[in-house]
């Protein structure tokens, strides 16, 4: 299952950044190149997991987004 993040006017680029290295564990870099693509594309693939681990990382990382007030969309979807 893959992991979206969604962009929104309001989530700054340096938390997306932060929510992809402490919860799906990218590097700074390769997390950078996530938010990038999903700040000019809308939306960005955080990762590819099993169903219960891709489910797990988005609820934490949703966690995060409210915990710190951002409005940050995570939505799970088959990979095809």
């Amino acid at each position: 299952w893959r992991v979206l993040l969604h962009n929104d006017a309001y989530t700054t680029q340096d938390f997306v950044v932060w929510v992809l290295e402490t919860v799906f564990g990218k590097v700074h870099e390769e997390a950078f190149a996530i938010m990038l693509s999903v700040h000019k594309s809308g939306t960005g693939i955080a990762g590819v997991f099993t169903r219960d681990v891709a489910d797990t990382k988005a609820h934490s990382a949703q966690q995060l987004a409210e915990q710190h007030e951002f409005p940050l969309r995570i939505t799970t979807e088959p990979e095809a």
